[in-house]
């Protein structure tokens, strides 16, 4: 017999370590385990600085937040850790997120994150510390298919789907990670934190990069690269040069509002060069992309991604944004290369973004993998 996490031994024989944010998530998903009497240790990182962090709403890891897993870790009478990563999360997420930036690049600091501090370090913790498991309170599905492997799927609660920010966990990872709220919706989990007598069940979710103040992203890159808020052209597509910028990393593929131009008609980033440090400007259809070639592609397919896409490509279901759904796509490789190819084209992709792999458009559908996109030229160049 199986345990509720797949274990073939009695939950108070298996010890998990649950990644504990301080959030209304990962607080219940180590409500839930202790509950079902598994052996639940809580380990919290402290990501960033307590001073910038301890007053501000959205944020995690950091400040109120370590302060809140402390005090669920203690309503809920299980052991728990505070882990400094400061440095480490400096160097492999806060750097390259402020490298790809000055590239020209839109990265998504939350997969690096993913790679790296939450499911390298603290796995190797978790493992350190003789665990069967680590459980967070990610909105996905695992579970193992008929060929003994662990599969990936989307959450029940298509609202909160976070495939799109664990597109990169490797086969190895999968096996030893749990995602107990992946077959529940929000709001039961927040009912079952208010059952649990958890002071956190009202708290807000996280929403912005956690270690940008305000939203303020430039800022970051500018005390990281000064030279990248050098100024330069803003180039209409058809050559007319229409101002001047402060630096190209205060534009993003696809912005229109704050450009500092004035134009008889709307105009939005086409391109960032960052080379020439050049921002290209021009009508909404020419931002229209529909082939995009990828980098560090994770597969998660039985088969092998080149048996898979032999001939002339699979086609799949693609997510080129987190805030988008699935869209149909054939994914082909050639010369060594991954590339995508979107049916009905895609408004505004840029470099850096994720490109997420589903094995169809059902609501709960098995993901594939994905990779990092690293070119989308729009038609407008390509012709």
């Amino acid at each position: 017999m199986l345990n509720s996490l797949d274990f073939p031994k009695r939950p108070e024989d298996t010890r998990i370590v649950v990644a504990m944010s301080g959030g209304v998530d990962s607080s219940v998903v180590a409500g839930l385990l202790a509950r079902q009497g598994y052996e639940v240790i809580g380990v919290t990182l402290q990501l960033y600085d307590h001073g910038e962090a301890t007053h501000r709403k959205g944020a995690c890891c950091a400040g109120q937040d370590i302060h809140d897993a402390r005090r669920v870790a203690a309503t809920l009478t299980i052991p728990h850790y505070v882990l400094d990563y400061e440095q480490r999360f400096k160097n492999a997420v806060i750097a390259p997120f402020a490298n790809a930036y000055q590239q020209g690049e839109t990265p998504v600091p939350c997969i690096a994150c993913n790679q790296s501090v939450k499911f390298v370090d603290l796995m190797a913790v978790a493992r350190d510390l003789g665990a069967d498991a680590l459980a967070t309170g990610h909105y996905v599905q695992s579970k193992r298919g008929g060929d003994g492997r662990r599969q990936l799927f989307r959450p029940v609660d298509a609202e909160r789907d976070q495939t799109y920010f664990l597109f990169a966990t490797t086969q190895e990872q999968l096996e030893f990670l749990r995602f107990p709220l992946g077959g529940m919706g929000k709001a039961e989990v927040r009912e079952l934190a208010r059952e649990m007598g958890l002071e956190i069940a009202e708290k807000h979710d996280s929403q912005d990069i956690c270690f940008v103040p305000q939203g303020k992203y430039a800022d970051i890159i500018r005390k990281m690269h000064p030279e990248a808020v050098a100024t330069g052209e803003i180039v209409h597509l058809d050559g007319r040069v229409l101002g001047t910028h402060e630096g190209i990393v205060n534009y993003t593929i696809g912005q229109r509002k704050g450009l500092g131009i004035a134009a008889a008609e709307p105009l939005y980033v086409i391109k960032l060069e960052h080379k020439t440090g050049r921002v290209i400007v021009g009508p909404r259809e020419a931002l229209k992309t529909h082939t995009v070639r990828l980098r560090d592609v994770n597969w998660l397919g039985a088969r092998a991604l080149a048996e898979f896409t032999a001939g002339n490509g699979a086609p799949m279901e693609v997510k080129v944004r987190s805030t988008r759904g699935p869209q149909p796509a054939v994914v082909q490789m050639r010369d060594e290369q991954v590339y995508v190819t979107l049916t009905a084209g895609e408004y505004g992709i840029s470099p850096g973004q994720a490109c997420v792999f589903y094995a169809d458009d059902s609501s709960t559908s098995e993901v594939l993998g994905g990779g990092f996109i690293a070119e989308a030229v729009p038609q407008v160049f390509a012709a």
